[in-house]
């Protein structure tokens, strides 16, 4: 009969064993990546890794990244330079999110040149996830951020064009040149007119962290939100199984809950691409109609740092960096070839 004495003791010992085990596991080497939607992610992707690099948090690096194509003025689909509602108002989403759950988001945030930055605030300052409009304007003036117009002399002439005839069809985009921006475009508004920077970052320490931001869609409808500023549509990390972050028609990805519903993918044991496929999937078999000329696309990054992308159209792109120190612009794969 065991004595309890040594009962005990071999219980410390397959205890202090476990955890040598789990220390061992948690020092070994994690290899940072790096993954943003779009060419114009290349440069965010270079900011961010210049954060991990320096051993820095995913949740820094991946504001910094966003923080990029916001400050862009050839950018006409995401911060100072975005194209305006039909009223001729820029409003801007963003939000943020890292692997313990901590989120922020604003939505309708007009003269802030850097929602981003604002959406990290409502993530570490106040007790709430999202702020809209007016109020999240007010927060960020409070915080220090500069009031600014944002409607720039290029995007007001696009937008006075537009107004000639008031044509508003988002299209997909299926021949796309940098920026998303089909050449020789006859209209303003004829061309990809809704693309997101959406960025995901795992760490050296093995943290993910994941940020979202655009202008949302040209000539849209004033005080119209999209998925991107919507935690669990646009952009959903969860630090135990990886993160997803969406572009094109918001509509679609919020009716969806897509961000989400890739990471729980995951979490039942997908892998990334086959996450982002099944997504993408659910979307078509709804509204198969609807999909045959709009564009949703998924990009996914687990906590070993798998990538996957998928779209329902040919011609999403996706940028990424990793280890290596190299940057990639990688065609997604599509349900409609």
């Amino acid at each position: 009969m065991t004595d309890r004495r040594d009962f005990v003791k071999a219980s410390l010992v397959a205890s202090a064993l476990s955890g040598l085990a789990g220390t061992a596991k948690a020092a070994s080497p994690v290899k940072p990546v790096v993954v943003s939607t779009w060419d114009f992610g290349v440069a965010a992707n270079q900011a961010a890794w210049s954060v991990i690099q320096g051993g820095g948090h995913a949740l820094d690096a991946v504001e910094a990244g966003a923080r990029v194509p916001e400050a862009d003025m050839k950018n006409h689909s995401v911060g100072r330079a975005g194209y305006p509602d039909r009223d001729g108002h820029v409003s801007l989403d963003a939000c943020i999110m890292d692997e313990q759950w901590r989120c922020g988001g604003v939505a309708a945030l007009e003269h802030i040149a850097h929602p981003i930055s604002v959406a990290r605030r409502v993530l570490e300052k106040t007790p709430h996830v999202l702020l809209v409009g007016d109020g999240a304007l007010q927060f960020a003036i409070e915080q220090g951020f500069p009031k600014e117009e944002l409607l720039t002399p290029e995007s007001e002439a696009a937008w006075r064009e537009w107004l000639k005839v008031q044509n508003y069809q988002p299209v997909a985009n299926s021949e796309m040149s940098t920026y998303g921006h089909v050449p020789n475009s006859k209209m303003p508004g004829d061309e990809h007119n809704h693309d997101t920077l959406g960025i995901l970052a795992l760490d050296g320490q093995g943290r993910l962290s994941g940020a979202c931001t655009t202008s949302g869609m040209a000539w849209k409808l004033r005080g119209r939100v999209g998925d991107s500023p919507i935690i669990g549509a646009g952009l959903y990390v969860d630090g135990e199984i990886g993160a997803a972050t969406s572009t094109g028609v918001g509509e679609e990805v919020i009716r969806n809950a897509g961000s989400f519903l890739v990471v729980e993918l995951m979490r039942q044991g997908r892998s990334p691409q086959k996450a982002c496929e099944e997504a993408v999937m659910r979307i078509v078999r709804r509204r198969p109609e609807a999909a045959k000329t709009l564009q949703v696309g998924f990009l996914a990054l687990n906590t070993k740092g798998q990538v996957g992308a998928f779209a329902i159209q040919k011609g999403f792109v996706y940028a990424q960096r990793d280890a290596k120190a190299t940057d990639t612009v990688v065609p997604a794969k599509s349900f409609f070839a």
